[in-house]
């Protein structure tokens, strides 16, 4: 059996850390596996840093230098499908149904008589619906042998559009952590620090793009909120994007300035150091297919106040356990959260044992391990 994925872009690390993983243990069952990616980052990445490839750990084939955009479409099409046809596999795994590209991949799997998979990570709560995109996602979901979905919701989603759950295989989702992470570790850190007593400042962190999507003016609006109830508030907002200015400008108009900081974007060393000195991580989205970033605050012991339209949320948010969730665009409900946020902080140790607990089976190994045993189903090979 030989299997082949193509993925979008190389700056992906979590991608990076389950291929590693694929690749790994296809060589151990003796399954040939093929890793394509189309480029190397897209335009909303290239303030966030640039690719590292030590997460990258298996040999592969790279389309295209640079960001995702720059080749035309037409090329784009045209590359992908001499790409498919040039290179011979039991099962081609597409990385989305939502460019031409995919679609051309697509025709020509069904043209050439081969198996074909694609990744979905949508929701519901993702996009605005239009009549014509709900008919081509349920013809294009008609034309696939198999889909690797990660989370309740987006198996939800592809059962919404015809998509048959024997050929659905759902997969944990994987962060991409420091290479020396270790969960023994982190707890040993919450176990050094000193007891709270007297005065506490909280710390609140977001980590994420500056756009629209993202929630950014509901999260200073709730923390205003909290400001005005708990003076002992800081919050640290990590990351860089086109809503830089706009938000530097309203954290002004809310004389949040003494209490509110713009860090820019940080390696992936400095964001954990942020979650372990953090009460919680704040993820206020209007439209968030996953939230890796979860998956990372959770894997330093730090719990997380998350809308509720993140895919990640039935599976890793657990109210008072791992954090809270509100409803999105609720303000108030936001504040609340973040309070209680701060209630769960009297116990640091406790709460980071919960967290290191729930995440604890989100690992690149174990997704790596569903994605192969989901290929071989696809194609029919029960090795």
């Amino acid at each position: 059996m030989h299997i082949a994925i193509y993925h979008n872009i190389l700056w992906s690390k979590y991608k990076g850390g389950v291929f590693s993983q694929v690749y790994a243990q296809s060589m151990a069952r003796g399954i040939g596996t093929s890793f394509i990616q189309i480029a190397e980052t897209e335009d909303e990445r290239v303030g966030l840093g640039e690719v590292d490839l030590s997460y990258h750990n298996y040999p592969f084939r790279l389309l295209f230098r640079g960001v995702y955009t720059h080749p035309s479409r037409w090329r784009r099409v045209i590359t992908l499908v001499q790409d498919v046809f040039k290179y011979p596999s039991d099962l081609v795994v597409m990385p989305g149904y939502h460019r031409v590209e995919y679609w051309a991949m697509l025709f020509i799997c069904i043209l050439l008589r081969r198996k074909r998979a694609v990744f979905c990570d949508s929701t519901e709560f993702d996009r605005p619906k239009s009549d014509w995109r709900e008919l081509a996602k349920r013809v294009f979901f008609s034309g696939c042998d198999g889909f690797f979905c990660y989370g309740i919701r987006s198996k939800e989603y592809l059962l919404k559009y015809g998509a048959e759950e024997s050929k659905i295989i759902y997969r944990y989702q994987a962060a991409a952590l420091p290479h020396e992470y270790d969960p023994a570790k982190v707890l040993a850190r919450y176990e050094a620090l000193p007891s709270a007593g007297g005065s506490k400042v909280h710390r609140f962190l977001y980590v994420g793009r500056f756009s629209v999507e993202k929630g950014i003016n509901d999260l200073l609006e709730a923390f205003a909120r909290v400001h005005s109830k708990q003076g002992d508030v800081r919050l640290d907002l990590v990351g860089a994007g086109p809503l830089r200015a706009e938000l530097t400008a309203r954290v002004t108009e809310l004389h949040l300035e003494h209490v509110v900081t713009f860090l820019g974007a940080k390696s992936i060393n400095e964001i954990a150091e942020l979650f372990i000195n953090s009460t919680a991580l704040v993820l206020p989205s209007h439209s968030e297919p996953w939230g890796l970033v979860v998956n990372e605050s959770l894997s330093y012991g730090c719990p997380v106040v998350v809308s509720n339209v993140c895919g990640c949320v039935p599976d890793l948010v657990i109210d008072g356990v791992t954090g809270y969730s509100f409803e999105v665009g609720d303000i108030e409900g936001l504040a609340r959260a973040m309070i209680s946020a701060m209630r769960m902080a009297a116990d640091r140790v406790a709460v980071a044992k919960q967290c290191l607990a729930v995440i604890s089976e989100f690992t690149p190994n174990r997704a790596a391990s569903q994605i192969l045993d989901g290929c071989a189903r696809i194609v029919g090979d029960t090795q």
